[in-house]
């Protein structure tokens, strides 16, 4: 897990490492449960991103999961991806890497003489979807013997300072018409001298 704080926003990294597939439904059970609890620990207002090596297939397209998978996959889906996507699904997730439409090559996590396949994900909730701005594998970069980088542009925005002035409606002089700028001059024309004090949108 790692924790970052970055200009008033804080990151949850975790990572994680899903157990191999045939393994009894009781240890697979354990380790959704495990993880289960991590996400409910996680403050609702703080952004988190879970990512690791799932051991499943989500499939190529959403196929009734539209609102988790972005429709960009690769494989066949099997029971372990089912359950990610169930997973999601139930604490308001999306797969990152499944929103991007990518060459063949940068969907690819996982790579050995006999198989090529993608095991490796990254969630975000569905609010900081939109803070993605890329994701992808790195092809050249291995992490292990066969799996491989994958990566993610994660946009932070800066909070807007609040002004000193806030709640107190501005003029925007600059918008004014034509017209009703000669309707002001009639009125100011009638009111005669102005007093002048204070800022010139009080006045």
């Amino acid at each position: 897990m790692i924790k970052l704080v970055i200009r008033g926003f804080t990151l949850h990294v975790r990572s994680i490492y899903a157990l191999k597939v045939g393994l009894g439904e009781e240890v697979k059970a354990g380790f959704w449960e495990a993880l289960d609890e991590v996400v409910r620990g996680m403050p609702s207002l703080e952004r988190i991103v879970i990512t690791g090596d799932f051991n499943g297939h989500i499939g190529v397209v959403p196929e009734g999961y539209d609102d988790v998978h972005g429709g960009f996959g690769f494989d066949d889906r099997n029971e372990e991806g089912a359950t990610l996507l169930y997973f999601a699904r139930a604490f308001g997730l999306v797969v990152v890497n499944s929103s991007f439409l990518k060459k063949e090559d940068h969907l690819i996590t996982f790579q050995s003489v006999i198989t090529k396949t993608q095991i490796d994900f990254m969630l975000l909730r569905r609010g900081d979807r939109v803070l993605c701005k890329n994701c992808k594998v790195i092809p050249s970069e291995h992490l292990l013997n066969q799996h491989r980088l994958l990566v993610m542009d994660l946009f932070m925005k800066r909070r807007k300072k609040r002004r000193v002035n806030e709640g107190r409606p501005r003029i925007r002089w600059g918008g004014l018409m034509s017209d009703s700028a000669l309707k002001i001059v009639e009125k100011v024309a009638i009111l005669g001298v102005w007093d002048c004090r204070g800022d010139v949108d009080a006045m």
